[in-house]
């Protein structure tokens, strides 16, 4: 069933949407500076191209420990971030989910567009897990860890 889901986001704006990220993710790379917001743009471009399946989590809870992306370094990054390219990739998102809400088909394909423009604001911090393994860490934590 995912790997349906998958194809038919490909359709509906995901493959526009990863080639976006993995642009974002380019432009970071080439100005030296920004190398460590292209990994976060690289694995949120794998993420967007095929999202079902999977989900985002905060790194803090998958490891246990604090890193450099989640504490208040990550949060400067973050803003960062936000002002160079979350804003554009966020209304990228928010234009596709638009595109595919107005067919009964893509409604479902809209919300996950709007779930990946909030993580595209602040994507530092975040990584990507199967579905499964969320699951199971929800249950080692005792609480919800899945971001979308």
């Amino acid at each position: 069933m995912h790997f349906l889901g998958n194809l038919i986001w490909i359709i509906f704006g995901g493959l526009f949407m990863a080639l976006g990220w993995l642009l974002a993710g380019l432009l970071m790379f080439l100005t030296i500076i920004g190398i460590p917001w292209a990994g976060s743009c690289f694995t949120l471009a794998q993420f967007s191209l095929a999202p079902f399946g999977k989900t985002i989590v905060l790194r803090r809870d998958l490891t246990g420990r604090e890193d450099i992306g989640t504490g208040d370094l990550g949060l400067a990054g973050n803003i960062v971030w936000f002002l160079f390219a979350g804003l554009w990739l966020a209304i990228g998102h928010v234009f596709a989910a638009v595109a595919t809400a107005l067919t009964i088909i893509g409604i479902p394909f809209a919300w996950q567009h709007l779930k990946l423009a909030r993580v595209a604001l602040a994507p530092i911090g975040k990584t990507v897990v199967t579905t499964r393994e969320a699951r199971m860490l929800s249950e080692k934590l005792g609480r919800p860890v899945n971001l979308i």
